[in-house]
């Protein structure tokens, strides 16, 4: 492709000699269980985002399950989330055993409504799971204030939001416990799969970390019917050589989302808007246009990538429509669906790159 989406296999190269030499060490080690270099993440990922806790699990979707169970949820429980986002924060609230309750976004930053959020609370609400969407924080104070008074839990899904920062405080850090995922395409990245739950509550940490080795605390003692989610000593091995550099790649990210703030001026576009109090970090960088599909058409003729995350929202997947999710009233979120359009966005982008993909999304509309 001409120009990809994200280009993984330019950030391999950059990084081939230090990843092939920290993959030898570890299987010269033969460390593997939950081995030095997962602990070191755990480490140096809790210092990252400034929480006392960061637990290493198997990928994000589990840390989102595993998170809500060392919550307390379960049957008969509710958990409020949002349509817009992958369906793996659905999913977990499903595999919890609870009932997913869904409500709007705000339609500048593409996050959860906190006024939607207070209106969806009821007897049975347990938990509410904030999604800071392509790398923009939800409104974490809002949502603070509906849930804290009330006793709700709060469980950030941080999956896009790596490094990303709300009023200063890293986002993953402000509700009882964040959860990231580590998947092949993230701001920080494994080569396969890869979780983390971050929290300051000494209980939920203690409880994730038995939930992720089949209800173990001691080895031996099955306090629980537990589940087999153990990050892999290879991939925390990378992850941690791709840590060392995502402050500064985020900024890179910063830096291409301003130049195509710069280029892409025109009547019919809506270019990503960014909240004063808070850090994107741009995962993806995504317009609003209502011609979407002529913008993908040309991209697609110039041989450059592109997504349309959520053109398909999860609740009105077959999945959810076995819970009657398909019936929510959500018309940001769908009213969305048909004008987002995700352009090329990774470290690795020149500014050339960048102003062949301005131009061609801008030959669609002239």
């Amino acid at each position: 492709m001409g120009i990809p989406l994200v280009d993984l296999k330019s950030e391999y190269l950059e990084l081939r000699e230090e990843v092939l030499a920290a993959i030898d060490d570890a299987l010269q080690s033969m460390q593997l269980f939950l081995g030095p270099n997962v602990q070191a993440l755990e480490s140096e990922w809790g210092q990252f985002c400034g929480v006392e806790h960061a637990i290493g699990v198997g990928n994000g979707t589990e840390a989102l399950h595993l998170s809500l169970r060392a919550m307390g949820v379960g049957a008969g429980d509710e958990v409020i989330t949002v349509a817009w986002t992958f369906f793996a924060s659905i999913e977990a609230i499903i595999h919890a055993g609870a009932t997913p309750v869904l409500v709007d976004i705000e339609p500048d930053y593409f996050c959860m409504d906190p006024t939607a959020l207070e209106a969806a609370i009821s007897d049975r609400t347990r938990a509410v799971m904030p999604v800071h969407i392509y790398g923009h924080p939800a409104d974490m104070d809002a949502i603070k204030g509906v849930c804290e008074p009330r006793g709700i839990k709060i469980l950030e899904d941080v999956a896009q939001a790596h490094g990303a920062k709300y009023k200063g405080r890293a986002a993953g850090s402000i509700g009882d416990a964040g959860v990231f995922s580590f998947y092949m395409s993230k701001n920080l990245s494994a080569y396969g799969e890869g979780g983390m739950v971050t929290t300051n509550d000494d209980e939920i940490a203690a409880d994730v970390r038995m939930l992720r080795d089949h209800g173990q605390r001691q080895r031996g003692t099955f306090e629980c019917v537990g589940y087999n989610s153990r990050l892999d000593e290879l991939q925390a091995a990378i992850v941690r050589i791709k840590l060392r550099r995502l402050a500064e790649n985020n900024e890179k990210r910063r830096q291409h989302a301003a130049l195509y703030d710069q280029l892409l001026q025109h009547d019919e576009i809506i270019t990503p808007k960014v909240a004063s109090d808070c850090e994107h970090v741009f995962h993806l960088y995504t317009l609003r246009s209502r011609r979407r599909d002529e913008i993908a058409a040309a991209l697609q003729a110039a041989d450059i990538g592109f997504a349309t995350h959520y053109a398909d929202p999860p609740h009105k997947s077959p999945a959810c429509a076995a819970y009657g999710l398909d019936k929510a009233n959500l018309p940001v979120t769908e009213a969305l669906a048909d004008e987002i359009i995700s352009l090329p966005m990774y470290p690795g982008l020149t500014e050339s790159q960048i102003e062949q993909v301005a131009e061609t999304v801008l030959s669609a509309l002239n």
